[in-house]
């Protein structure tokens, strides 16, 4: 038996926003979710213009490579913004995220640029199925931050790649479809506020369009700062009965059909309507505002917009400035040696360029150091200021090793007493009766074992004490 989908969908304005920004678009077997930004740029025709070069894909069962065709649609979207922006430069700025599904009998290709998000309920477990393309993200990626603290970090929000008119490579994926699986897509005014544990216990209910209701409350619940978009959507087995669902198209793709009203008696709505959204931009005039254009590789050239270049500079420069909040102590080369040096920013580095810059080449060489601190040290020892770092360099001083003394001042293994000092006295022993022993040449003395004994003692302490220090670990070579 063939598997087809049932889904609804829904976009909400939230409580804080002036206007919804997402798109969505759910079908037979197209299910998409563009989270618009740009703000007076109008995110919303962005993901309005992203949503409408992917709406062909759900006319006919897809055929041949699923992937490309995502790919292709893709790119479509993306000259299309070019050709709005060129037409309507006030546009420059704008972009949109996007996941999307297409779906095939058991087979399911998943498209996504930024972070809206697409999860699956497979067996009772919840798992997010797609990857952020957020700066918070490289970090959780580089083990620096944990997934908990990236929910509160204050450079969340931070884009690294979206559809904004240039040439974005999506991430691709082909996945087996189940019966009884289930699919959330959504924007991060959902899973931005709402945990992962919540979603998973909402998307229990059976109902698709109870369980995309359910979500959004839950995400108005928490405050609602940002648009809301929600897809639910179960894999299930085909009847075969000819009937299949109607499309839904909602918030800024769909005119907001489906907005709920601002209710003015609660603060949140009030404030929504103190601050109405900004006046709509004139429409473009040519016929490529309401169908993607054909394809022409040719006119796929690199368009660096004015806005996005400043939006781009703008949030680099915010986060070099919040690296630069962050210490740790490294190594850094000085005349040719490598010497304890203190840094500002993070010990790692990002699409190949450091997060760190030195700010102090202390006069500590790295050799002074015994071993276990010089790998201490190359490994970066984070820092919880510039005080704390200071300190780090400050300990490491007073760890330093002293010189090793001199080959000549060491004893050597094996040594014996000096050459200079004198021959042991031999002391007569007193016999009974008050006579005395005296020894006779040729033969053995009656003092000979006392002395061998304290000779050999004497050795004995000797040998033990000829160890000298070990350079690296007690010591440090001598320059």
């Amino acid at each position: 038996m063939s598997l087809a989908l049932r889904y609804a969908a829904r976009s909400d304005r939230g409580l804080v926003r002036g206007n919804n920004q997402d798109s969505v678009y759910a079908g037979p077997r197209l299910l998409a979710v563009a989270d618009g930004m740009g703000g007076h740029a109008a995110g919303d025709v962005a993901s309005k213009v992203v949503i409408a070069a992917l709406e062909h894909l759900d006319e006919d069962a897809p055929s041949g490579d699923m992937l490309q065709a995502l790919r292709e649609a893709v790119f479509d979207g993306s000259e299309h913004l070019r050709e709005v922006i060129r037409e309507s430069p006030q546009l420059e700025g704008m972009g949109t995220t996007l996941t999307a599904v297409l779906f095939a009998g058991g087979r399911l290709a998943l498209c996504h640029v930024g972070d809206s998000r697409a999860y699956l309920l497979r067996d009772g477990v919840f798992t997010q199925i797609t990857h952020d393309d957020t700066f918070v993200q490289t970090l959780i990626d580089d083990g620096r931050i944990t997934a908990e603290e990236a929910n509160h970090h204050p450079q969340r929000s931070l884009l690294l790649r979206a559809l904004n008119g240039q040439d974005v490579d999506p991430d691709l994926s082909m996945r087996e479809a189940r019966a009884g699986d289930r699919y959330l897509l959504c924007s991060d005014g959902l899973s931005g506020v709402v945990s992962e544990e919540t979603l998973a216990h909402a998307l229990e209910d059976p109902d698709p369009q109870s369980t995309a209701d359910r979500l959004v409350e839950l995400a108005l619940r928490s405050g609602g700062p940002d648009n809301i978009t929600v897809i639910v959507a179960d894999v299930v087995e085909d009847s075969g009965t000819g009937t299949s669902m109607e499309p839904v198209v909602d918030g800024a793709a769909g005119d907001n059909r489906g907005q709920r009203a601002v209710d003015p008696r609660s603060a949140a709505g009030r404030a929504a309507l103190a601050d109405p959204p900004p006046a709509p931009p004139p429409a473009p005039t040519s016929a490529s505002a309401s169908a993607p254009p054909d394809r022409r590789r040719s006119r796929r050239r690199l368009f660096v917009a004015g806005g996005t270049v400043l939006l781009l500079v703008g949030a680099g420069i915010a986060t070099w400035l919040w690296v630069l909040t962050h210490w740790f102590v490294g190594v850094a080369a000085a005349d040719g040696t490598d010497h304890v040096a203190v840094y500002r920013g993070f010990n790692t580095e990002l699409l190949g360029l450091d997060l760190f810059r030195v700010d102090d080449v202390t006069g500590i060489p790295l050799e002074d150091l015994s071993s276990y601190q010089q790998n201490s040290v190359r490994q970066g020892i984070e820092a919880s200021g510039s005080d704390d770092a200071r300190r780090i360099v400050d300990d490491l001083q007073q760890a330093s090793l002293p010189e090793c003394p001199a080959d000549d001042d060491r004893p050597s293994a094996g040594a014996s007493a000096s050459p200079s000092d004198p021959p042991s006295e031999v002391v007569p022993t007193a016999q009974p009766g008050g006579a005395t022993d005296t020894p006779t040449p040729g033969s053995p003395s009656s003092a000979s074992p006392s002395a061998t004994g304290s000779a050999s003692a004497s050795s004995s302490t000797a040998g033990s004490s000829t160890a000298g220090p070990e350079p690296g670990v007690d010591c440090r070579e001598a320059e």
